[in-house]
């Protein structure tokens, strides 16, 4: 980057999530700030060339406007500027005039992309001059062409009443809890959900932001196409349950809707007890990103919060763990942890909220606003070019509709009218089918890329030929079942010795299937911390599986998790012949 341009265009944080480009988070936070005045030691070389921006020549101003289209390109729709950081990281800012003129040129290159720009917060900084001068963070939000919104799904993991539904409530409805569970009841899926209080399925909400970074929710009666309309930046929750006896159906949302990170919530009373660890265990072997968020801290004492904070800030430095915790108290953390959490996966943000008072639920709403795609731009065009392969995750029957199935793109492009074959079916073969219709958080969508998760309407597809587990690819991919596979497994909890012979469930994406042991390489047997390479058979009928997958297994207190190394293909004759197993 041109030296005129570092001093007021200085570092472009997170082009797709990855590392500051010229500045670095180094120039956030106090202690940071503080950290970074040796630095200023040194002096500036530029003189005031960088004044020269404030009025940019047409082939300068050019070079900038492609720079930014660069930038969003990289950050699937999102980039922050600091103005007033040099390339290195030097904290020099910018005096009153010059920060004004830096960001009037600023709205121009946005204006000219199509994008919008937020400022997020300024600062003074203490440099060697007698004028007082400013850094200033600006996002840079432009939905892509080939995009209604952009869109992050996040799962809500957390034991059971620690008040999961009641913030996703509060979030999407706009309304404050009254503390008995009111701001929850529209999340509800069933009659003993509402009765009992507890989510027993996986359901899906929705918050919407717009290009300003201003919630759009179901408040002033908004409907949810409306939101879909009105929103830049779409989030959709994944609610999964808490309850013990419910953890294969959060296993399953975890493993199949391949959410981009996961929000653990812990009550400030009860600290981390029930599922939490679990969850918790769950979200690391799974490798999801992961921020905590404490609820209820209304009907505690302060000491009481500060105990579950320390309790977590514990648990989070473990060795098993090796993450760094990051308490959010101020929008400035937000901010902050926001943009760290998203170039390191280490950090976990905690935040510390109620849902009845309201305290500190702004906070985590500047956090998902700014909180960027955690995949890049370069992934996601390599999964386009593929055949496509669609995961089915939900059936459903509408009327006047038919038949319709919600799951997730894995590669591919799907269009509206595309032919597609559907299976394995119990004998192991694949159904042709078309695709009617494609909905988006309950809204028309013509294409569906790869990543996104969305609804297809299938016609008068016959339901019952259909499960949970399949996928729906291109019939050019030629896909292959299988009955037999392996895998490197970990185990991670075992009473006794895991050996041939023991059954277990196995999660593999939207795959869920009790299989057994059918043998253990070099090993006769396996105990807990142990790595092996163990052959597994379904029991009931073939699965569509592919090398590499990330699978997890369990059966009451055992728990593995490990990867496929080796499908043995079969046809849809011999899958025939193995279903009397």
């Amino acid at each position: 980057m041109d030296s005129r341009v570092s001093e007021l265009f200085g570092g472009c944080c997170r082009p797709g999530g990855g590392p500051a480009v010229g500045g670095t988070l180094k120039a956030r936070g106090p202690a940071a700030a503080a950290a970074a005045g040796g630095q200023r030691e040194r002096r500036r070389t530029e003189g005031t060339e960088g004044l020269k921006l404030v009025n940019p020549s047409q082939y300068r101003f050019e070079h900038l406007v492609t720079q930014m289209k660069w930038r969003l390109q990289e950050g699937r729709g999102e980039a922050v500027y600091q103005i007033g950081v040099e390339d290195n990281g030097l904290l020099v800012g910018l005096a009153e005039e010059e920060m004004r003129a830096s960001l009037k040129t600023l709205h121009r290159m946005a204006e000219k992309v199509g994008a919008d720009i937020t400022v997020l917060r300024e600062r003074e900084v203490d440099y060697d001059s007698d004028m007082p001068r400013k850094i200033t963070e600006v996002l840079v939000r432009k939905v892509p062409d080939n995009q209604q919104f952009l869109d992050l799904r996040v799962a809500v993991l957390g034991n059971v009443d620690s008040g999961k539904s009641t913030l996703l409530g509060v979030l999407t409805q706009g309304e404050l809890d009254n503390g008995r569970g009111r701001a929850r009841l529209n999340l509800f899926r069933h009659l003993h959900e509402i009765q009992s209080g507890r989510t027993s399925s996986i359901s899906f909400e929705i918050l919407g932001f717009n290009s300003k970074g201003e919630v759009v929710n179901y408040s002033d009666s908004r409907t949810a196409e409306e939101i879909c309309e009105s929103s830049s930046k779409m989030i959709t929750f994944i609610d999964l349950a808490g309850h013990h006896k419910y953890l294969h159906t959060t296993i399953f949302g975890l493993t199949s809707y391949c959410p981009d990170c996961a929000l653990l919530l812990v009550s400030a009373n009860t600290g981390i007890a029930g599922t939490t660890r679990e969850h918790l265990g769950l979200a690391l072997a799974l490798k999801v990103p992961f921020f905590i968020v404490v609820s209820k801290i209304d009907l505690c004492a302060k000491t009481t919060v500060e105990r579950t904070v320390r309790q977590l800030e514990r648990v989070l430095k473990q060795p098993g763990c090796h993450k760094v915790p990051m308490l959010v108290t101020s929008e400035d953390d937000a901010v902050t942890a926001a943009q760290q959490f998203a170039q390191s996966p280490n950090v976990t943000p905690i935040f510390t909220l109620s849902s009845v008072s309201g305290e500190s639920l702004d906070l985590l709403k500047v956090f998902l606003n700014i909180l960027p795609p955690l995949t890049n731009s370069k992934e996601q065009e390599e999964l386009m070019q593929q055949l496509t392969e669609f995961q089915v995750d939900e059936i459903y029957t509408v009327p006047e509709v038919g038949t319709v199935v919600g799951g997730t793109l894995s590669s591919g492009i799907c269009r509206e009218g595309d032919q597609l074959v559907v299976g394995p079916t119990d004998d192991g073969c694949f159904l042709e089918l078309r695709v009617c219709s494609i909905q988006r958080n309950r809204s028309a969508c013509r294409v569906l890329r790869a990543g996104q998760a969305a609804t297809l309407a299938l016609g008068d597809f016959d339901r019952a030929l259909l499960r949970k587990g399949m996928v729906m690819v291109s019939p050019e991919m030629n896909p292959t079942i299988c009955s037999v596979f392996e895998a490197e497994i970990v185990l991670l909890f075992h009473a006794t010795t895991f050996r041939r012979g023991f059954q277990v469930t196995v999660h593999v994406g939207n795959v869920r299937q009790t299989a057994v042991v059918e043998k253990i390489h070099a090993k006769d047997k396996l105990r807990t911390g142990e790595k092996a390479v163990v052959r597994f058979r379904f029991l009931k009928h073939p699965e569509y599986l592919k090398v590499g997958a990330k699978l997890l297994f369990r059966e009451g207190v055992t728990k593995g998790i490990g990867h496929v190394t080796d499908v043995q293909a079969i046809t849809a004759g011999e899958a025939q012949a193995n279903m009397g197993f």
